[in-house]
């Protein structure tokens, strides 16, 4: 998958925040320390917010169309009043954010989910952002994969889905 990266790291966190199991300060702040998103300090008053939010990323992971789907990201977009803003503020290259440095992080995300989202519907097709095929699981994911052909959450949800199936062949009595 041929992306720009803060397109990838904007979808992969939209689809870690959906499968995150529970929503509170401490594992929203966890979650975006390891996406490295700076000052990322969850205060409680956010956490209603990053439900409401997570509610709405998964609106795109789930289109019966892509007509729905330009629906969801459009409706991202426009909750997260993203305009383009270019920052120095690492000390290299001017590089493209969607808000201001100084916004609150709640709004930040928003911005990087919404636009990551938009980057990858955009440049790689909304078939990029699925949710995992195997019945029990339906975790969100972002397909980084060069041919676009996942379909599953991780090669161990493919794994047991592909084991269930051959089971079932070989349990049907032959006649």
């Amino acid at each position: 998958m041929q992306q720009n990266h803060y397109g990838r790291l904007g979808a992969v966190l939209s689809a870690d925040l959906i499968n995150l199991p529970e929503v509170g300060a401490a594992s929203v702040h966890t979650l975006l320390e390891a996406h490295e998103i700076r000052r990322p300090e969850v205060e409680d008053l956010h956490v209603e917010g990053f439900r409401h939010w997570r509610d709405q990323l998964a609106r795109a992971f789930r289109p019966d169309t892509p007509a729905e789907q330009c629906s969801a990201v459009n409706d991202l977009l426009v909750e997260a009043t993203i305009r383009p803003w270019v920052t120095t503020h690492d000390g290299l290259q001017p590089h493209l954010h969607f808000v201001p440095d100084e916004a609150d992080v709640l709004s930040r995300v928003k911005a990087v989910t919404a636009g990551g989202l938009a980057f990858v519907l955009c440049w790689e097709g909304g078939a990029r952002l699925g949710r995992c095929r195997r019945p029990e699981c339906s975790r969100a994911y972002v397909d980084t994969s060069r041919n676009g052909r996942r379909r599953y959450c991780s090669a161990r949800c493919g794994n047991t889905e592909a084991v269930m199936r051959h089971r079932s062949r070989n349990a049907q009595p032959k006649s």
